[in-house]
Order: C-alpha cells, then sequence, then structure tokens
C-alpha cells in the first residue's frame, strides 16, 4: 500500500528539498504539499514531476496561521486520504527579523563566533503581531496551527494497526530561556521564534507520552544553519555576499553549518527511514555537514522536562476549545449579517 506523506511549507526550501529527497528513495508515495502560496505550491509542484515524472503529487492550500484554513484543510485531506503515514511539520515564519549590528561585529572577532552564527542567541529579536484569530502570528504559525492540523487529522494518524509519524521543523534557536508557561504566545517578550521552536520541542515529547499507545510517534529535528528565504530576510542582501565566504570557512571548525536545503533536510530524510520504536522522544534529531561535505544525523538531548511539556498541552487544549468557540461566534455572526 501506497503511503502517504504531508509536508507543511513545502513549496521552497528545506520543505522542498524534503520532498524531492522522499521520492528519490521511494517514487511510489502520495506527496500532498499543503503550502499557504497556491502558486508557489504548483510551480513546487511542476518541479518535481520534472525530476519524478511519475510521480504521485497533490497539492493544498493550507495558512497554517490561520485556524479556519487549517480546519478547511483538514477536511480535503480527509476527503482525498484514508491514512496519513507521515506529518512533516515544515512551515514557519520569523518576522521582522531585528539584528543587534555591535553584537554581530563584535561576535565575528570573537570566540563566539560559531555559536553566534548556529543559534543566534543574543543577536537576533522579532516584532511579533496579532492575526485575524486574535492569536500572535508567530505562536498562531509555528505552534498552535500545526497543533490544531494534528487534532483535526487524528482520525487519519491514529488508526488500528497502523503507525504514523509526525516530524517537527524545530531549531538551535530553541531555548528555555526564551519561553514562559505564563505568556505561552510571547505576547511581552522579543523572542517569539524561538519561544515557538521550544514549545514544539515540549509538545512533541507530550504527544508521544499521550498518543504512542496510539501508534502515533512524534520527533523534532534542527536543520542546522540553512540559507533560505527566512534565512536571507535576516540581513540585507550585501551583508550575506560579504558573511558567505566567512561561513563557508567556519563551516570547516563546525558540522552544524549545513547552508544548503538539500543538507538541512537530512535528519527529516533520515527519520524517515527509521523504525519509530528506536527513537529517542527526549532528542532533537539535527542535520549535520562535515567540512568536506559529508551530511549525516546525530541526536541531542533537548532540555525538555515533562511536567512543563504537560502543562503546555493542557494550555493548548483549552486554547483549542476557546478558538474554536470563538470562530463558531464569529461565523454566525457572518450568516446573522448576511441575512
Amino acid at each position: 500500500m501506497e503511503r502517504v506523506i504531508i509536508v507543511t511549507g513545502a513549496n521552497s526550501g528545506i520543505g522542498l528539498a524534503l520532498c524531492d529527497r522522499l521520492l528519490t528513495v521511494d517514487s511510489q508515495l502520495r506527496l500532498c504539499l499543503a503550502c499557504r502560496n497556491m502558486q508557489r505550491a504548483h510551480a513546487a509542484r511542476s518541479t518535481l514531476l520534472t525530476s519524478h515524472p511519475d510521480a504521485r503529487v497533490d497539492v493544498v492550500h493550507l495558512d497554517v496561521g490561520s485556524v479556519q484554513s487549517v480546519l478547511t484543510a483538514a477536511q480535503e485531506v480527509q476527503s482525498r486520504y484514508s491514512r496519513i503515514d507521515f506529518l512533516y511539520l515544515n512551515a514557519g515564519i520569523m518576522p521582522n527579523p531585528q539584528v543587534d549590528m555591535k553584537a554581530l561585529f563584535k561576535g565575528l572577532f570573537s570566540r563566539n563566533v560559531i555559536n553566534m552564527f548556529a543559534t543566534a542567541e543574543g543577536l537576533l529579536t522579532q516584532q511579533d503581531r496579532l492575526n485575524s484569530d486574535g492569536l500572535q502570528e508567530v505562536f498562531a504559525t509555528n505552534l498552535f496551527g500545526h497543533f490544531l492540523l494534528i487534532k483535526e487529522l487524528e482520525p487519519l494518524l491514529c488508526q488500528p494497526s497502523h503507525t504514523s509519524r509526525i516530524v517537527w521543523t524545530s531549531s538551535s534557536n530553541a531555548r528555555r530561556s526564551a519561553f514562559s508557561m505564563e505568556d505561552i504566545q510571547h505576547t511581552h517578550g522579543t523572542e517569539p521564534y524561538s519561544s515557538s521552536k521550544y514549545a514544539s520541542d515540549m509538545l512533541s515529547l507530550a504527544l508521544n507520552r499521550h498518543k504512542n499507545s496510539q501508534g502515533l510517534f512524534s520527533s523534532v529535528v534542527c536543520p542546522g544553519l540553512v540559507m533560505t528565504n527566512l534565512t536571507y530576510g535576516i540581513l540585507p542582501s550585501f551583508f550575506w555576499t560579504l558573511l558567505m565566504p566567512i561561513m563557508f570557512l567556519i563551516r570547516i571548525f563546525t558540522n552544524t553549518f549545513t547552508l544548503t536545503p538539500h543538507n538541512g533536510a537530512e535528519a527529516l530524510h533520515w527519520l524517515f527511514l527509521q523504525k519509530p520504536e528506536s527513537l529517542d522522544p527526549r532528542a532533537k534529531y539535527h542535520s549535520l555537514t562535515s567540512g568536506l561535505g559529508t551530511n549525516y544525523t546525530q541526536p541531542r538531548q533537548m532540555d525538555v522536562d515533562d511536567g512543563m511539556s504537560e502543562v503546555l498541552y493542557d494550555k493548548l487544549l483549552e486554547l483549542e476549545k476557546g478558538v474554536r468557540r470563538k470562530l463558531t461566534e464569529r461565523n454566525a455572526d457572518k450568516e446573522t449579517h448576511g441575512q
């Protein structure tokens, strides 16, 4: 039976590279690109079919930052497929990144230069905003929308005698210090991206605790430092022109500078080939590239614990109820005013 793979944010970067690598391994896959920009999604589909002409590649519109879009996409997925084997939660945003230029130039000539680029710690902040659902945009896109998608697709993910997998694209920028359980949406902070990624690490742990008995397994991946549209948006283009030679030089001394989407997708691809029972739910699987260009995957323990992850899981369930209630009321108001 063909395996059904859904990849969010699949129209470029790591998501598209992953899709290409998956089809190279198994051309009989049923691949679904779940993307916000449908024009770019269809272009990605055409690119994949050029390299894999016999592949079965579908497209579904999904904006994980919109509750209504998630619910609509989930209904479409359930109408198309009878089960899901892999759900890659790759879509994410980092809006309006602000770089501390003084810290950047200071870090370039310090012993901390590798860690600075690898984690952006002390270097990068973002400006967040509320979306149309009244949620913080980064939290909604990077975490909550995916959580809601999982809940909606449980009938396809959790089936008798069937094992399914969830794989989160996290980051080395995910840090406990950026996350607050009293402010899970990071309303009052300046590092919403780091907060959302740390929350996804905790959520993965909680999902394993609650869903392994139903055949659903969750894993977390760090793609390393990859040059994608998200990365290029951090600094003006002329800075990247200056920095790229330095970054390739640094890569000789560190394995976290994967740089290309193909390399960054290494751990996501590696997990596709593993048995879920052999994986560590507390590990983040890192895509790594040696100075000679060899790709490999390495597990590293996450800074997460059962207690915090359980509290977050409960808070997300409560938030889900509230968001659904508000959406129902809003739709009812629209119908009333429409009449």
